[in-house]
């Protein structure tokens, strides 16, 4: 990836009287990143979004996006951004192709309905083209949202819980597009979303937030890498594993045996170790389940402080 950096948030804070929505949040995203933007419900990750898009004021900090301050340029920097921001809405007795066509000439770009056809064959609705939109459904009109912000051909693309309201299969296809988009269009993509699962399939870095303010920032990889994995081990007999793993390092490490299924704390390096110690001593291990996830580290990192 570039060292070149789209975005970058510094000191960045929202109060609203009260609450403090957004608390000194720093982070950066560079060119060619899908970046997972995490947190609980409540965070702040749909504030800090709006700050970004210039839909509201910070209340402190500095936004710079393609290294430009964005209260000093905003308008040339927002014709180079493409954003679904909350819940996308439409003209919903006009077709999905004149709801397009509309939001092209609203936002001063000549968009060719080459284009508009191009984008909905994107996300899947080049079929409804000519229906209504009041006859789609809450995952389609998701799907519209994110053409909607595909027509401009942006640099930066942010997405605010794209997959909201999708089927598995839809999901899916979000997943397959936003991947598409990194890979053979080059764009950057900020990922706002809960379901951290999709993040860890699509994204190379990530932030996760709490209470407005950043946790943990990095490489997806890096940072799973980095904590210990829950591993089941499975073996054909439970009581002599046990009498073995009682004399040994390994004990300290196992956190529950249920039915000949142990449940290990270990980092990956460690995985290898303790199949090849069983098996020396004649247990015979008949599987090896490493459990951790995205989501496990998330809710290590957030409930940490609830």
């Amino acid at each position: 990836m570039s060292d070149e950096k789209i975005i970058e948030i510094e000191n960045l804070s929202k109060q609203f009287r009260d609450i403090k929505a957004v608390d000194h949040l720093n982070l950066n995203v560079y060119r060619g990143d899908v970046f997972g933007f995490l947190g609980p419900n409540g965070a702040g990750k749909s504030t800090t979004i709006r700050m970004m898009t210039s839909l509201i004021a910070p209340t402190e900090g500095a936004i710079r996006i393609f290294g430009t301050q964005l209260n000093e340029k905003r308008n040339d920097i927002l014709k180079k951004i493409g954003a679904i921001v909350e819940k996308p809405d439409f003209y919903g007795y006009i077709s999905a192709f004149k709801n397009l066509e509309m939001l092209g000439k609203i936002s001063g770009g000549k968009i060719s309905s080459k284009r508009i056809m191009e984008v909905l064959e994107l996300v899947g609705l080049e079929k409804r083209y000519n229906s209504k939109v009041k006859t789609f459904s809450h995952g389609m009109k998701q799907r519209l949202g994110i053409a909607q912000a595909l027509l401009h051909d942006p640099e930066l693309i942010i997405l605010d819980e794209p997959t909201t309201g999708l089927d598995p299969q839809g999901m899916k296809e979000i997943r397959d597009l936003i991947i598409y988009l990194s890979n053979e269009k080059n764009k950057t993509i900020f990922l706002s979303s809960h379901i951290l699962y999709e993040v860890e399939l699509v994204a190379n870095r990530m932030i996760i937030i709490n209470k407005g303010s950043a946790k943990v920032e990095g490489r997806v990889e890096d940072l799973l890498n980095s904590n210990k994995l829950k591993v089941t081990v499975e073996v054909d007999d439970s009581e002599k594993a046990k009498t073995i793993l009682n004399n040994t390092s390994w004990i300290d490490k196992l956190e529950s045996e249920v039915n000949g299924k142990f449940s290990f704390l270990l980092r990956q390096e460690e995985i290898s170790g303790l199949n090849k110690y069983l098996v020396q001593n004649d247990v015979a291990v008949k599987a090896v389940i490493p459990t951790r996830s995205l989501e496990e580290y998330f809710l290590n990192i957030t409930n940490k402080e609830s």
